[in-house]
């Protein structure tokens, strides 16, 4: 048995899995509102509870929104700290591990089928290539897959907190609009649902919209999303163009950094909530616009994740190979 877990800014998800060949087979999953809790594990005891858990847990791993270094992470979004040693005695088991969220989602593209994700590109998917990921949700995520012996090898980073490189003049005032409002444009204060809300203040210049009546600022990016796809809202319409062009844009850095000839992934909760805005072409435009690279980009392909649990997966799949090396 081994348990695989995803904990994100606003969302963590558990599950409980058998071991199967190449993806683990998921037996029960909880999900739970992060700051709805003290610490992690609190969430622990909770789906200990929910699932009557009795077996004992051979491996466990956790992908956690934040850096982890030396099995330690102090999550982005969220006040915690969380250890691979605490997990490790809260489910009695020698096997455990922390893991960047986007590091942990990596470990699921080779097995998601056709189904659960949405091609944008078709491209070539070269054999011998690396890969990425980038995922916008409450923040931003960005992991590599490097090819070592003809295996993909996910490598985290925080790219997310990058700086934002505005392309336009008009995001270049939404870059003076955020070292204003924040101190420093980094990509997450874009590409994120805070993200959608910041584009929002701008394209209607600090005014009112009706279309957030009532809204919390946690519900905020959802409705303008709605709005924007609808047409209900012309300002939240522009803020969406905006907003999946620069995720577009940053997508083609990344597949440019990582020379992703096998593949660039868009994961995260926004992108299946936005699929009609993503293909309308705006953000493959993007994408591509990267003179003289735009040949090489070309064949880069191009999929959403719509499995929410991509990350879920990941996790548990990293926590079955845990069971093939000495403890």
């Amino acid at each position: 048995m081994i348990v695989g877990g995803d904990v994100g800014g606003t969302k963590t998800l558990l599950g409980l899995f058998e071991l199967a060949a190449q993806r683990p087979r998921l037996l029960t999953t909880g999900s739970y509102v992060t700051n709805k809790y003290g610490s992690f594990t609190e969430i622990l005891d909770e789906f200990d509870r929910s699932v009557g858990r009795q077996r004992t847990i051979d491996a466990a791993v956790i992908g956690v929104a934040g850096p982890v270094i030396g099995g330690v992470s102090r999550l982005t979004n969220v006040p915690w700290d969380i250890t691979a040693a605490e997990i490790a005695s809260h489910l009695g088991t020698p096997r455990a591990q922390l893991l960047n969220d986007l590091e942990a989602m990596a470990n699921s593209l080779d097995v998601l089928t056709a189904d659960e994700v949405e091609v944008l590109q078709e491209g070539v998917r070269r054999p011998d290539g690396n890969a990425a990921v980038i995922a916008a949700g409450t923040g931003l995520g960005q992991a590599y897959l490097h090819r070592v012996d003809g295996k993909l090898r996910p490598v985290p980073s925080e790219g997310g907190h990058a700086d934002f490189a505005a392309r336009t003049d008009r995001e270049i005032d939404l870059v003076k609009m955020l070292r204003e409002r924040v101190g420093r444009a980094e990509v997450e204060q874009v590409l994120s649902g805070p993200g959608l809300l910041n584009l929002h203040r701008f394209t209607h210049r600090g005014g009112e919209c009706d279309m957030l009546e009532g809204v919390t600022e946690e519900e905020a990016p959802a409705r303008i999303s709605q709005a924007g796809l609808s047409g209900r809202c012309q300002q939240c319409a522009d803020a969406l163009r905006m907003f999946v062009s620069a995720y577009g844009a940053e997508a083609g850095n990344l597949a440019l950094r990582a020379v992703a000839t096998s593949g660039l992934y868009v994961g995260g909760g926004i992108a299946p909530r936005i699929l009609p805005a993503l293909g309308t072409g705006l953000f493959m435009d993007a994408f591509l616009a990267k003179e003289p690279m735009r040949e090489l980009l070309e064949k880069v392909p191009v999929k959403v994740i719509l499995n929410p649990e991509a990350g879920l997966v990941g996790a548990a799949i990293h926590a079955q190979a845990l069971l093939e090396r000495p403890t």
